[in-house]
């Protein structure tokens, strides 16, 4: 069974995600916010973290930088929308991002989310 982390500010979404991945038989762990993701991710060791860019306390960016420091490896799909959406020309497109495995776009698709998470582990 895989084990993935879902850290996002917005409870709705992060509840949503947690119930869509635990249908496929991941099993899913979830966090408010970057400061406690980081903090999960220590605990859990998960094999996927999924997270929000904009976040209160640490934002997306500075968590994927923290965890991509001691963990090169680590499978992670960032995700945004609304205050800031990527694109190829964006912000978060850029370097900022390299090590990630996904991007994803709220408001997103199932189907996306599933195919971000098969890449992102494979």
């Amino acid at each position: 069974m895989v084990k993935i982390l879902v850290i996002d500010d917005d409870n709705q979404m992060r509840n949503l995600i947690r119930k869509l991945l635990i249908r496929d038989g991941h099993e899913v762990f979830t966090a408010q916010d970057g400061i406690k993701g980081v903090q999960s991710f220590h605990q859990l060791k998960p094999d996927l973290i999924i997270t929000d860019i904009v976040m209160p306390n640490k934002n997306g960016i500075e968590l994927i930088a923290d965890i991509l420091i001691s963990n090169p490896s680590q499978a992670i799909i960032a995700m945004s929308g609304g205050r800031r959406t990527f694109n190829a020309n964006s912000h978060v497109d850029s370097n900022e991002l390299c090590g990630v495995k996904g991007l994803l776009h709220k408001p997103f698709a199932y189907q996306q989310l599933q195919d971000a998470v098969n890449i992102a582990l494979n």
